[in-house]
């Protein structure tokens, strides 16, 4: 990471966005420590966040939006998406 600016916040993938009988893989939620409600997780729209698999590989996304009221956003990945071992693992938010 040459030229990014690590946020010192702690966030978990809590699952996939999903629907009655659809599932987004390229689509994911998270929920980050000290953003209890949607107002103040609102602040973290914008920036990026990344999750480094066990092989090494990162995968990155964009924070494009909140979901629902609790404080967890919604996370939007490229073509490939997240593999589903990546649910309940840490991520980082990157600037």
């Amino acid at each position: 990471m040459t030229d990014a600016t690590i946020i010192k916040t702690h966030g978990v993938i809590t699952s996939f966005r999903r629907g009655r009988s659809r599932q987004h893989e390229t689509q994911i939620l998270c929920k980050f420590d000290g953003y209890d409600n949607a107002k103040t997780a609102s602040k973290l729209i914008g920036h990026e966040l990344e999750w480094v698999s066990p092989t090494g590989l990162p995968i990155r996304g964009k924070i494009t939006r909140t979901h629902g009221i609790k404080g967890v956003v919604r996370v939007q990945l490229g073509e490939k998406g997240m593999p589903g071992q990546a649910i309940g693992h840490p991520v980082t938010i990157i600037k």
